[in-house]
């Protein structure tokens, strides 16, 4: 009697041990079943607050650096830089919004619309550019949104009516929601094991510094161009970075993985495995896991969008900063974001990536009221910076969480689609909280109004909503980035199953 309650407690034990996904994750329909789906739930809390390691060493990021080649770094600044250059061309309108709004005699909040708009479109890129990616690879979707880069900034420069501006930024929104998928499959899927928490933290990261590049440039041609109108040369000059990116993408092939998956596709096309089967068994797979991580981005997306994109305008109309002051608050602010990033990135491998995750949102939750509610220099700039330092290490892990998570054969469709995704249901965050901003009007300040009272609450909202989504998530933790679908490899070896596990193993790898 003994030794059987010493092996049922064993069992429980082990069931909560943090589990790694094998180098090959078994793809196969999620299992619904009530006792599967209550040891699911039984396992959120112990397996969120079991590290996936105890060694500290693994803290240290320069083994990840020395594991990387020269091949490795080209791949990864390509996928990096490409999603600078798309945060950089976003945010060319929320920094220069008031001017925006004076030229085209528009309101802030139309400008805000404009912001709305590209969010809104973000996800017809993701789906073109993904489904192309996935099908053709990765080099000419990513040369595509590059060139969509060049003519659109130098198209937004020139535009003269508020529906001139809104129609170049309705297209924008397609360019920009095609590259994200694209970049970070080119950045994280040929990177080895080691490298890619470290690296990944730097995606987030690279969305910051595309900011700071907009606020630092919008400073220097701020006066280059008619008064009131800088913001026309700081879309010209714009045009120039993402074409250096396409000549640079063009000088290269399709990287490794993209090859395997390939020539995987070229026998599997021997074996009668047509493109729809491909596509039914992932859907059938990965949709329960596909529909959470849509929900898991459009939290990400809140905050970061709720904390940022009004954030120049609080500033200025709230604050009352001078443009020397508000450049140097939004390069701290976004200094925070890279170092966050950079930080929480490899932190994650000693952590898992959800509870990165969750540690960042905690990091968030603490300075978000003295960032938002105290408006004096002294305050905002340190406040400012620790903020986005805790929002950017809350994303930190999610690039490669995601990716992890996704189906192999349509990794780009299905990250850049969920991320995008996730921007749609977030794509009025700025115009809602300018909205509701104008309903708290500051006494005795003319068309000054509290936004600083509505990005706190709405992003210690934001914040609740995530650690429930976290709370309840799965996880894949170094799941194999390289693996062709596990269907192709079965009828290519002539059986049913490579690998072969007990249901319990099984259903902690598919639900974790």
């Amino acid at each position: 009697m003994v030794d059987i309650e010493q092996q049922a407690r064993r069992r429980e034990e082990e069931s909560y041990e943090y589990e790694i996904a094998p180098k090959r994750a078994i793809e196969r329909p999620p299992d619904l079943s009530a006792s599967s789906i209550s040891h699911y739930v039984k396992t959120r809390i112990p397996t969120l607050f079991i590290p996936p390691s105890s060694n500290l060493s693994n803290v240290n990021p320069m083994p990840a650096f020395r594991a990387m080649r020269k091949s490795h770094w080209n791949w990864f600044f390509l996928g990096l830089l490409g999603w600078v250059m798309d945060a950089m061309d976003y945010f060319v309108v929320s920094s220069a919004a008031t001017e925006i709004a004076e030229t085209l005699e528009v309101t802030v909040t139309d400008i805000t619309w404009g912001m709305t708009l590209v969010l809104m479109l973000r996800s017809v890129g993701a789906i073109i550019m993904g489904v192309s990616a996935d099908r053709i690879g990765r080099k000419w979707p990513y040369v595509a949104c590059c060139f969509m880069f060049v003519v659109l900034e130098i198209g937004l420069g020139f535009v003269q009516t508020y529906k001139q501006f809104l129609g170049v930024r309705a297209v924008f929104g397609i360019a920009m929601g095609g590259m994200y998928g694209t970049a970070a499959a080119t950045a994280l899927e040929n990177l080895p094991d080691e490298s890619r928490s470290v690296l990944a933290g730097l995606i987030p990261a690279g969305y910051s510094f595309g900011f700071i590049l907009a606020i630092v440039f919008y400073r220097a041609f701020q006066f280059s161009y008619k008064p009131g109108e800088g913001w026309r040369a700081l879309c010209w000059f714009s045009a120039g970075p993402p074409f250096i990116l396409l000549v640079w993408r063009l000088c290269f092939g399709e990287g490794p993985y993209f090859e395997q998956l390939k020539e995987s596709r070229k026998y599997a096309k021997k074996s009668n495995i047509g493109v729809w089967k491909e596509a039914k068994d992932a859907f059938k797979n990965y949709w329960l896991i596909f529909a959470y991580l849509v929900f898991m981005m459009a939290g990400f997306n809140f905050l970061s969008h709720g904390t940022q994109d009004l954030y120049p305008t609080y500033l200025v109309n709230q604050a009352h900063f001078n443009p020397n002051e508000k450049t140097v608050t939004m390069v701290v602010f976004n200094l925070g974001s890279c170092l966050g990033g950079l930080v929480w990135g490899q932190l994650a491998e000693l952590t898992g990536r959800r509870l990165a995750i969750f540690t960042g949102l905690i990091w968030v939750g603490i300075f978000c009221y003295p960032a938002f509610m105290v408006p004096s220099i002294g305050a905002i700039i340190p406040c400012s910076f620790f903020l986005q330092f805790g929002v950017t290490a809350a994303w930190a892990a999610a690039p490669i969480h995601l990716i992890e998570l996704s189906p192999p054969a349509y990794r780009a469709l299905a990250s850049g689609l969920a991320y995008q995704m996730g921007n749609l249901a977030s794509s009025a965050s700025s115009t809602i909280e300018s909205t509701i901003g104008s309903r708290f009007p500051i006494e005795g300040e003319t068309g000054v109004y509290n936004y600083g009272k509505v990005m706190a609450i709405f992003t210690a909202c934001v914040i609740l909503y995530m650690m429930i989504i976290v709370l309840i998530g799965p996880e894949r933790f170094h799941r194999e980035l390289e693996e062709v679908p596990g269907y192709v490899e079965e009828k290519l070896d002539g059986v049913e199953h490579v690998i072969h596990e007990d249901k319990e193993t099984t259903e902690h790898i598919e639900h974790r």
